[in-house]
């Protein structure tokens, strides 16, 4: 577990409470509610970054010379084989892939295909560089890019600040093959691939360029976690808590003396 230095911070005054003796067992049973509350719920949220450095080297260092793709070093891998002075765009086909509950069981077949076609890269000059985007792993990254799984995104890499082009192209779950994928590239992507210059660009787009997209993928992948009855409940919690405020307002403002009318005597006190 991850020490935050805002949660240390926000503690502070609890822990001085902690150390006066009257509120010192209070402190300690809800100290003991919070830790069984935490106990119970947290092994069922999901890691918003599961990233094994292990199984991404043997990747890499295997016959597919595959990379995966993570939240910390995403950006390190695509720019990592592009030279300060180049001006020729270097290739990454980047297969956005996922598992039972972002695919629902059926990414297994464009990943076998996937996986054959960086085979058949690993070992052909000048052929694309290939890498994996499990967003049942990293479903902030996924939520930060809005990339839906099954398909495969092409990032046309230029060294920094240079802005850099993002093809996409959705894949037939079903029927795709390597020799579809290697076809694909081959014979052009562009025209059948769609450039992508949408708001969750990675490099070009506004929360990219304010430094925001990954609180962002954060903020969606919470809202993700919750049913649609609790997003519901945050909803009419909020939306009361506003018609309350205003009529708390307005019966404020109605409950002042009225002024006398113009020619009329004030009433007796």
């Amino acid at each position: 577990m991850r020490f935050s230095t805002t949660s240390a911070i926000l503690s502070l005054p609890l822990l001085a409470v902690a150390d006066v003796p009257e509120y010192q067992a209070q402190f300690e049973n809800y100290l003991g509610q919070a830790q069984s509350f935490l106990g119970k719920y947290a092994s069922k949220i999901p890691h918003p970054n599961r990233y094994d450095p292990v199984a991404a080297a043997e990747a890499k260092a295997g016959s597919l010379n595959l990379d995966i793709l993570g939240l910390n070093t995403w950006k390190d891998t695509l720019y990592g084989p592009v030279k300060p002075e180049s001006t020729t765009p270097v290739e990454w086909w980047v297969l956005i892939t996922g598992g039972n509950k972002t695919c629902f069981g059926h990414c297994g077949k464009i990943e076998t295909a996937f996986n054959e076609t960086a085979g058949k890269w690993a070992v052909t000059p000048g052929a694309p560089h290939t890498a994996l985007l499990n967003c049942e792993d990293q479903p902030v990254l996924c939520s930060a890019w809005s990339a839906p799984v099954g398909a495969i995104w092409i990032f046309e890499m230029l060294p920094e600040p240079a802005p850099i082009d993002i093809w996409t192209k959705r894949l037939n779950m079903t029927t795709t093959t390597s020799d579809d994928i290697v076809t694909l590239q081959t014979e052009g992507y562009k025209s059948s691939a769609k450039l992508h210059d949408g708001f969750f660009h990675p490099f070009n787009g506004p929360l990219a360029k304010y430094g925001v997209a990954t609180p962002v993928g954060y903020v969606l992948w919470f809202f993700n976690l919750l049913p649609s009855w609790a997003f519901m409940v945050l909803v009419s919690f909020f939306s009361r808590n506003m018609m309350s405020n205003r009529m708390n307002q307005a019966g404020g403002n109605r409950g002042g003396p009225r002024p006398a009318a113009a020619g009329q005597a004030a009433p007796r006190r």
